[in-house]
């Protein structure tokens, strides 16, 4: 037995170092794209990242960021935070196969024999080593994300239950349980996935512990479900709504302090705990004993989000939702924000509400006490609208386009419930789970949104080189699935308990939550990473595997050893393909260009600027380099989707490092939460022909019964009376600051007059409206140039792009489609001498569809900085920035794109006809052949059809620009024969 053990720990930490290595290897250096900038940068400052946030994992982090040498070190050390965690997943799944496989070979209370611990130790490495390089679990081990540590707790809990098992009917076995349940509330502040497991564990204690019957195992689940339920709603946002209605109550009703009721809670939990401990141990009640330690130790280990409400309370720099104090503390575990999705009963995509009822009252601290507000409208359907499994339920319009790819859904009729179960097998379980499983174990097409499943072989004369030389293409020849199987239905042969159990992990962690999550059809990314748990549990069928390989050698080669070594070592070609197919995609050691479009974007703009961003990829990676780096604090960025709350407008109204407060004239009663979100648009003849700006942001401020409608019974809106506005400039001023370049201050207008594009607006809007109205062109206005155009309200004619952004300036651009005018000297000195593109020019680095989105953006920039110097006549300047454009974006590392057409006429322009005709050839080449692989892929892949449809429409008009005549009428023929399967 010591033999054993020392050889188990042995080989555990030895499959240990092997997975940190490859992690570490291929360990992102910087802040990658989605959330990862966020963590980094609350991480490092302990800061409140979006909800319901995760303390513990920020914690740990924070402890990690210690270790950094200099700020630009710390990015490394928290994504190695998730590489470690990955590597101890790894370890404790090799020593719970080994648990498993030592149950198939060795009664119990036996000694293994060479030949087993040989096979054993196999089985572990195997299943071990195809989950490190499974593509899931080696994605979110290279980056500063919450799935790593989540997939940690899952393995630990589940190895924990196994040795729990194991002591059963010893002194302090239970130690083991409590130990979990303190892990499970370690979990909650990293992410909830863990969960899930908890059927999978009661069914082990329930085996352990109880004869089987059909009952009791119907029992044992429903104390499982209820265990769940008491957790997931019971204890982390049900105590503090209790906690919450204490607050209000003493504080409101009987006048006390604040927190005087949120202290009487506390005292009053653990007093009912205390007397329950007290009376277990009286009465000897060793189950009522352990479930009260299980309790007390999940909220010891939940509260870690004691540091939500406590950071908050500094008011810090990223402050999401401000939960300062209980209630808002309560929203924010609750991620009210987000909405709700129907889950097993509800209305559908085209039912409409018969009436609306309000929400329950929000509560706002107050000088004295707690402010009621209006938490909202609710709306109420017909019973005959909603259906068990309303699976098809957004009235997003184009989720209704995407719906239709996946179902007959016909215009003015109700889904049936076969349709809505259509869609839940073929798009959330089939195209949402079962694609990313094969992906893991199968083998993945690319890295092209909706990618499917390469089944054998990596040659396809049919694809377009982005789909065959990507480097996410990779291939396993099914070996992992197979094996997998074959893992499962040994187990299945000799052991069904143990096998229904792993079953149970594989559904919950799978499955049940693509059930649960019932998503919508259009994802902003592919979300694989929500299922590595699932993936950790079939690596263990993986792992058992190699003992029904070894059953199958035996049959041919009697010796046991022998027998054992031979399985081990075909086994070990499924992780050594998975390796060997994976690492070049999943290698990030050398990508920085996350945190240089950041930069970049920063530095397209002026001191002290204010900088409107769009969503996570615009806007985490800016908090990156400001947070961590402490890189161009001046400017003030504001997330427009944000911008629609309270909190977030209170805090654009604080000083943040260098950058000062907004001036805003609107106080936070005209815009607290239910308080002018939208602003309808209803004209009055008065104003129809336009109003001062100043003079409606006043009228609003007063809430003026002048802009005032009525809106359901008893409820008044504010609105818009004219989308015309105007907003007088102080031309002195303007021409003073130098912020107009010298051949446009003559253009410099008295008075701004633009139209707004919208017949509602937003709170986010109005803030905007706000600050222009005050703002007297003391601060630079920017927009990125990612935001999306609908947001502009109608300035797009007073841009000026100097970079990555534009800058609101008083000067009018007209022209169809203007976007205003392009600062060339300033845009010149930002993109050509401050702008950063680390290792873009290097074809052995993987890019993933992410970094492409940006390079396009800045390569499209570019073009139109070359394109205004070619205007002006300097056609040496134009042909030194699209040189560089290429030098830095080469299209062997950056494929051309979208915007590239632009630079064929601009070539031409200037002599360089054979770099134009080199251009249009590669860009025809590929277009053509993407669309020809692309249509018989089907409606999934719309997005790049009509992507490559206008490509090829733009190169059709530059040939006829440029008098390629034959040309022209080639692609023109070309592009109709496309148009028509695309009608088709």
């Amino acid at each position: 037995m010591t033999d054993y053990r020392k050889i188990n720990n042995l080989v555990g930490w030895v499959v240990f170092l092997i997975a940190t290595t490859v992690y570490v290897l291929t360990l992102e250096p910087t802040a990658s794209f989605w959330d990862a900038g966020e963590f980094i940068a609350c991480s490092y400052k302990l800061l409140v990242p979006h909800p319901p946030g995760a303390p513990f994992y920020l914690l740990v982090g924070r402890m990690f960021s210690m270790f950094a040498s200099d700020v630009t070190q710390v990015a490394w050390w928290v994504n190695l935070l998730s590489a470690l965690c990955s590597s101890f997943t790894v370890l404790f799944l090799f020593w719970t196969i080994t648990i498993l496989a030592r149950k198939l070979m060795v009664k119990e209370g036996a000694e293994p024999t060479r030949g087993n611990v040989l096979l054993i130790m196999g089985s572990g490495a195997v299943g071990a080593l195809a989950y490190t390089f499974s593509d899931s679990a080696w994605f979110s081990a290279v980056e500063a994300e919450v799935y790593a540590m989540s997939s940690f707790f899952t393995a630990i809990v589940f190895w924990a239950i196994l040795r729990w098992e194991a002591k059963v009917g010893e002194a302090h076995s239970d130690k083991w349980l409590v130990l979990i349940a303190y892990l499970v509330g370690l979990s909650i502040g990293a992410h909830l996935l863990n969960l899930v497991t908890i059927p999978a564990l009661a069914f082990i204690y329930y085996f352990r512990l109880y004869k089987p019957t059909l009952i009791g195992g119907v029992v044992a689940f429903a104390i499982s479900a209820v265990i769940v339920v008491a957790i997931l709603w019971g204890v982390i946002p049900g105590l503090p709504s209790v906690a919450g209605w204490f607050e209000v109550f003493f504080v409101n009703s009987l006048g006390l302090p604040f927190s005087s009721g949120l202290i009487v809670f506390l005292i009053l939990l653990i007093t009912a705990i205390v007397i329950g401990l007290r009376y277990s141990i009286k009465h000897n009640n060793r189950i009522l004993n352990t479930a009260l330690l299980c309790f007390v130790f999940v909220l010891i280990g939940y509260s870690s989000y004691m540091i939500i409400p406590i950071r908050s309370s500094y008011n810090p720099t990223i402050d999401e939702n401000d939960p300062d104090d209980i209630l808002t503390f309560v929203s924010y575990l609750k991620r009210e924000q987000y909405g709700d999705r129907p889950l097993l009963y509800g209305p559908q995509y085209n039912a409409q509400p018969v009436d609306q009822k309000e929400k329950g009252p929000r509560y706002v601290k107050g000088k004295d006490k707690y402010i009621e507000t209006k938490g909202g409208v609710e709306p109420i359907y017909d019973s005959k609208d909603k259906t068990l499994l309303p699976r098809i339920y957004s009235d997003n319009p184009q989720h209704l386009d995407e719906y239709r790819k996946w179902v007959d859904l016909r215009e003015g009729q109700a889904p049936t419930f076969g349709q809505n179960l259509s869609f839940l097998f073929n798009y959330q379980l089939g195209h949402m789970y079962w694609r990313y499983f094969l992906w893991n174990f199968a083998g993945r097409e690319s890295d092209v949104q909706n990618a499917g499943v390469l089944w054998f072989g990596k040659a396809d004369p049919n694809a377009p080189e982005r789909v065959l030389e990507s480097e996410a293409r990779n291939c396993f020849y099914l070996l992992p699935l197979l094996i997998g199987i074959l893992g499962l239905i040994y187990q299945v042969r000799k052991d069904e308990r143990n096998a229904f159990v792993i079953g149970l992990l594989f559904f919950f962690t799978g499955i049940a939550i693509a059930l649960y999550l019932n998503q919508p059809p259009v994802e902003p990314r592919e979300r694989d990473y929500t299922f590595a748990g699932s993936f950790y549990a079939f690596s263990i069928w993986i792992g058992l595997g190699v003992m029904g390989l070894a059953e199958l050698v035996r049959k041919g080669v009697k010796n046991n050893q022998a027998a054992a070594g031979i399985a081990t070592v075909i086994g070990l070609l499924v992780p050594g393909v998975m390796a060997a197919e994976g690492w070049d995609d999943h290698d990030r050691s050398d990508r920085y260009q996350s945190v240089d479009s950041a930069k970049n974007l920063l530095d397209s703009c002026a001191p002290n600027a204010i900088l409107f961003t769009n969503g996570d990829n615009d806007t985490f990676p800016l908090w990156y380099v400001q947070e961590v780096e402490g890189y161009r604090t001046d400017v003030r960025v504001a997330v427009l989707s944000y911008l629609n709350t309270d909190w977030y407008i209170d805090q654009m109204k604080r000083r943040a490092y260098k950058s000062e407060p907004w001036p805003l004239t609107l106080e936070n009663e005209n815009y607290r939460q239910g308080t002018n979100d939208y602003l309808p648009y209803v004209e009055r003849s008065q104003v129809a022909a336009g109003i001062d700006l100043k003079q409606y942001i006043d009228l609003v401020k007063q809430n003026h019964p002048a802009l005032q409608v009525q809106y359901g019974a008893g409820t008044t809106l504010l609105t818009f009376p004219t989308k015309n506005f105007s907003l007088s400039v102080d031309k002195a001023k303007v021409k003073a600051m130098d912020i107009v370049p010298d051949e446009k201050k003559a253009e410099i207008v008295d008075r701004m007059q633009w139209t707004i594009n919208k017949s509602v607006l937003e709170k986010k809007h109005l803030i905007i409206l706000d600050l222009l109205a005050t703002n007297n062109w003391e601060r630079p206005i920017y927009f990125s140039t990612t935001v999306n155009s609908a947001d502009f309200i109608g300035l797009s004619e007073y841009f000026q792009l100097e970079g990555l952004a534009n800058r609101v300036i008083p000067v009018r651009t007209t022209g169809e489609g203007s976007q205003g005018y392009v600062n060339k000297e300033v845009m010149y000195e930002n993109m050509m001498k401050k702008f950063q593109f680390r290792n873009f020019s290097r074809e052995d680095i993987f890019y993933d569809e992410n970094y492409y989105r940006f390079s396009a953006n800045a390569r499209d920039k570019f073009g139109k900085l070359a394109a205004a110097y070619l205007e002006a006549g300097d056609d040496a300047r134009a042909k030194e920035i699209m040189d560089y454009c290429f030098e830095v974006m080469p299209e062997k590392s950056v494929p051309y794109d979208y915007y590239t057409p632009q630079f064929i006429p601009l070539y031409h322009a200037i002599g360089e006809e054979q770099k134009a005709k080199e251009i249009m050839d590669s860009m025809v080449q590929k277009s053509t052949k993407a669309l020809d692989y692309y249509f018989t892929k089907g409606a999934l892949f719309d997005m790049e059809i009509q992507t490559n449809m206008i490509i090829l429409q733009q190169l059709v008009g530059i040939a006829e620009e440029l008098g390629m005549d034959d040309r022209a009428q080639q692609l023109q023929q070309q592009f109709m024969q496309y148009l028509q399967r695309m009608r088709r």
